[in-house]
């Protein structure tokens, strides 16, 4: 509206209309102090800023503008003011679908410390292992609190990860200006005394909110979830003090990773500490270290908001990539968890060679999509997708009559079993999501994990594991 009053061919009293140039300069002063700066916003802001100078010079020099000036002026505008357009659809303040349960949701965050367990990736010899966790809960419906952000530490997220992925540092920066459907810190849900727990592991470089369209759906339906920062591993990890532990890069973690999957000798050492069984154990010891202070929780939680609220009789976990890895590792080593779903990752070859004796779900995909996807982004070699493929089906064909699922949903990328294809709706365009759509993708993952879990932990029957799956897409495979 702005640039057409300044460069419309105006006579007599419709001059008077070019003081509408003064409106744009306002609006972008008044949406930083209302909603706050985006870099998205930055052509819009140059736009704003030149529309409003240039009325100011027009006000104070009202010379008559030559035909090629308005149209030169014009030109730039417009494309300045596509661009301004584009940007923040292109990479927009995002909303999650609405959860289909009946429950509202609340979450919380602790710091936890093992102090019996060294820091393997510190060369301090004396550092601790510590956790960042997330609950996320059934809540009270009606409480009055504040919407907890997607991340709340975003800029220290983004700064982190775009090193680690080689991407401007900014690029989720706003990621605290994205709202989730939880409020923090609201009364939990009187509806039931004591609700299961799931404990949640995210892929290697990634954070412990990348999978909210899973947890919110799980979390709706009665679920209380706890995602972990794992320090090292994940993208940063921020601890309350203001210290913040920085992700190692791939190549600095991953032949620790595949030592627990296929064992060679001499082991590849992570600093000073061998590790013949490699990474994974160390890490599945967080999730059991977890388990030890949701007890401490459900005992006395100095919020005072889950206090003999959890379940820990029905516990289970869940996780992806990597943390797929540390899950299929810590359901083998502890007895307290009950039920398990690995999504798209090979499993450590303990695991492969033992089976887990206990209800389990594999959410993956099939070769051709793998190879599909390396094709359009550059993904996994031929070693890892057969890895992949062979160790997760060899557990699974361990499973006890009625207690595994192998779901196949041909069409998935990596990325598409975490938030990331939510993230621009370009995401098919540039290889985040697989032909199948964010979606459709995030639809059945959801789906399946809400009736995996509601039958083995809350004893609920779900069709969906039983009949034939209602996406033509999908096929499952039962023991």
């Amino acid at each position: 509206m702005g640039l057409a009053a300044l460069t419309a061919p105006l006579r007599g009293r419709a001059r008077q209309v070019r003081h509408l140039a003064a409106i744009p300069p306002i609006a972008a002063v008044a949406q930083v102090i209302v909603e706050g700066y985006r870099w998205q916003m930055i052509p819009a802001y140059a736009l704003c800023a030149a529309v409003g100078v240039s009325w100011s010079l027009r006000v104070a020099r009202p010379a008559r503008r030559s035909r090629w000036t308005r149209y030169v002026g014009m030109s730039i505008g417009i494309v300045v003011f596509v661009v301004s357009v584009t940007a923040p659809v292109v990479v927009p303040v995002f909303r999650f679908p609405q959860p289909g349960g009946p429950y509202s949701i609340g979450t919380v965050t602790y710091h936890w410390r093992d102090a019996d367990r060294r820091e393997i990736f510190s060369t301090d010899p004396a550092a601790r292992r510590e956790l960042m966790a997330q609950v996320w809960y059934p809540a009270e419906p009606g409480a009055k609190a504040p919407t907890a952000p997607y991340v709340s530490d975003a800029r220290t997220l983004s700064a982190a990860a775009g090193q680690l992925l080689h991407i401007p540092e900014f690029a989720f920066d706003f990621w605290d200006m994205v709202p989730t459907h939880a409020l923090q810190m609201p009364p939990m849900a009187s509806t039931r005394p004591k609700y299961p727990v799931l404990v949640f592991a995210s892929g290697l470089n990634a954070f412990r909110q990348s999978n909210m369209f899973q947890v919110e759906q799980l979390v709706s339906r009665g679920f209380v979830v706890v995602g972990l920062d794992q320090p090292y591993t994940s993208a940063v990890t921020v601890f309350p003090d203001g210290r913040t532990v920085a992700g190692w890069t791939k190549d600095r973690v991953y032949p620790a990773v595949e030592q627990s999957i296929t064992p060679i000798t001499p082991a590849p050492p992570l600093g000073d500490v061998e590790l013949p069984n490699g990474l994974i154990p160390y890490l599945a010891q967080d999730v059991s270290f977890a388990l030890d202070q949701l007890a401490r929780v459900n005992t006395a939680d100095p919020h005072g908001l889950l206090t003999h609220r959890l379940d820990l009789d029905q516990v289970g976990a869940f996780g992806v990539s990597l943390g797929a890895m540390v899950v299929g590792a810590a359901c083998h080593a502890d007895p307290r968890l009950w039920a398990c779903l690995m999504m798209d990752a090979a499993m450590p070859a303990d695991v492969v060679r033992d089976g887990l004796q206990r209800p389990n779900m594999w959410l993956t995909r099939d070769a051709d999509s793998m190879l599909l996807e390396r094709s359009r982004s550059g993904g996994w070699p031929d070693r890892d997708i057969d890895e992949t493929l062979t160790t997760q089906r060899k557990v699974f064909t361990e499973s006890p009559p009625g207690y595994g699922y192998y779901v196949e949903i041909p069409g998935m990328f990596h990325v598409n079993f975490t938030d990331a294809p939510s993230w621009t709706p370009i995401a098919e365009i540039l290889a985040i999501s697989g032909p199948i759509g964010g979606k459709l993708g995030h639809e059945i993952v959801a789906a399946y994990s809400v009736a995996f879990f509601d039958r083995f932990l809350a004893g609920n029957h779900s069709a969906l594991l039983d009949a034939p799956p209602p996406w033509s897409e999908v096929h499952i495979d039962r023991r």
